[in-house]
């Protein structure tokens, strides 16, 4: 096995992240959606940005909210079919919730719903969902246990999808909010630096 490439979904605010570490142990390039904000190289990624792997395809889905540079992964295995097969949400979508917004700026909560109803809810019933979190983590408020799911489950029986209008949406999901932590803003300038 050959690590040919990294891709992160945004600046992590809850852990340090390896990703120039492995990148330099592995000479694979670090892969972000073209509008994060980083003190190192990176390759840029816009949406619908395509990363080869062989018969595997990973295409960037630009799904701001939980952050601006927010970006999830639909991956397709092309020995299986053309369809996609599953996608990797970062702090966008989880299973059972949906990743705070507070770190996105002024229009951050429209952004989410739009990234969550517009992009994610559009993929097929049967997309599996990897989130990057599970229960206990303070980037969500009511997070499964369950490390996956579907986009047809999360649709139906997530809670946090369940409202339709967008600033009704906007104006709930702020008022639900756990506090953060006073470390979030010290990690993430550590990882804009690169570690």
């Amino acid at each position: 096995m050959r690590i040919e490439a990294i891709l992160s979904t945004h600046v992590h605010a809850d852990h340090h992240s390896g990703d120039r570490a492995l990148a330099e142990a592995t000479g694979a390039p670090i892969y972000y959606h073209r509008s994060a904000e980083l003190d190192f190289p990176f390759t840029a990624l816009d949406d619908g940005a395509e990363v080869s792997l062989g018969n595997v395809i990973i295409r960037a889905m630009h799904t701001p909210g939980h952050t601006p540079e927010s970006t999830s992964y639909l991956v397709t295995d092309r020995t299986r079919s053309e369809d996609p097969w599953m996608v990797f949400t970062g702090d966008t979508l989880f299973v059972g919730d949906i990743g705070r917004p507070d770190f996105g700026g002024p229009t951050a909560a429209k952004d989410l719903f739009r990234s969550l109803h517009d992009r994610l809810l559009a993929l097929p019933d049967y997309v599996e969902v990897y989130p990057a979190h599970i229960s206990g983590s303070p980037c969500g408020r009511a997070m499964s246990g369950k490390p996956s799911s579907t986009i047809g489950f999360e649709r139906r029986h997530n809670a946090a999808l369940l409202e339709a209008d967008r600033d009704v949406f906007a104006e709930a999901i702020a008022g639900f909010l756990p506090p953060m932590p006073a470390e979030f803003v010290a990690t993430i300038t550590t990882n804009r630096r690169g570690g």
